[in-house]
């Protein structure tokens, strides 16, 4: 079988669920330019905790972990089955724990909603152990290499540039304006990719801009994983650039 791309997804704003945007066509532009997976590893800059887990439930539940948005958002339901024996594999691959208090938080289902709207593909999802450190998950990404040849899609979800508080400032002020930072940033991380930059990749969070574009590594280290499970051959691509409210990077990275 030949090996299914491996993904990282700029999820953005809990309104890409409802709302018919830039943002959203990108996601389902990229679910219809893939093969068609048997099941998704999801990795989600939401589920961020004390060690590394895997969802191990029949049947997930859609987890709303957004609030003071419109009513439409928390009556949707993203009712993908699970895939217990896919947890088990990932577990023997990773030495992780199963869970099965979780679900599918918003980092995974906003993107998955456009992806695979008949919500008909299995999905697991994989925690972010916050006590690791940029190396350590890049190890963990690179240990789940072997699934892309098994027929599973590694969607990891997050932004390249997530600083809440200036992305609200900005969005109180009306101005849309990038700051130089966040288009720095995620210039520099477009480049590191390209030229498969370990050590800078590494670094990048620790640099000026990067403590900026990330006052919390939640939504940074997510690709650590999508990049740690590509290959040093895998064509890249940006299917969608640019940045929402300002200074979050919507940029989606697919390698292979």
């Amino acid at each position: 079988m030949n090996p299914l791309p491996t993904l990282f997804v700029g999820h953005g704003s809990p309104m890409n669920l409802i709302e018919d945007n830039a943002w959203s066509r990108g996601f389902r532009a990229l679910g219809t330019s893939l093969p068609r997976p048997r099941a998704i590893l999801a990795v989600s800059a939401h589920w961020f905790v004390d060690g590394t887990f895997l969802t191990a439930e029949p049947r997930p539940k859609t987890i709303h972990d957004f609030g003071g948005f419109p009513p439409a958002l928390y009556e949707l339901q993203y009712p993908a089955p699970g895939r217990p024996e896919l947890a088990e594999r990932v577990r023997g691959l990773l030495d992780a724990g199963l869970r099965t208090d979780w679900g599918l938080d918003h980092g995974a289902w906003s993107v998955l909603r456009w992806m695979y709207p008949e919500a008909d593909i299995p999905v697991v999802q994989l925690s972010v152990d916050r006590r690791l450190a940029p190396k350590e998950h890049l190890r963990l990404g690179r240990s789940l290499a072997p699934l892309r040849h098994e027929g599973v899609l590694i969607l990891a979800s997050g932004n390249l540039t997530h600083n809440l508080r200036d992305a609200f400032g900005r969005m109180r002020s009306g101005s849309s304006d990038t700051p130089d930072w966040a288009a720095r940033f995620d210039r520099s991380v477009a480049a590191m990719l390209e030229q498969r930059d370990d050590a800078a990749l590494l670094r990048a969070a620790e640099t000026d801009d990067g403590r900026a574009a990330h006052p919390s590594p939640d939504h940074w280290l997510p690709l650590m994983y999508a990049y740690g499970a590509s290959a040093e051959g895998d064509a890249l691509g940006f299917s969608s650039e640019g940045f929402d409210l300002g200074s979050i990077s919507m940029r989606n990275v697919r390698f292979g």
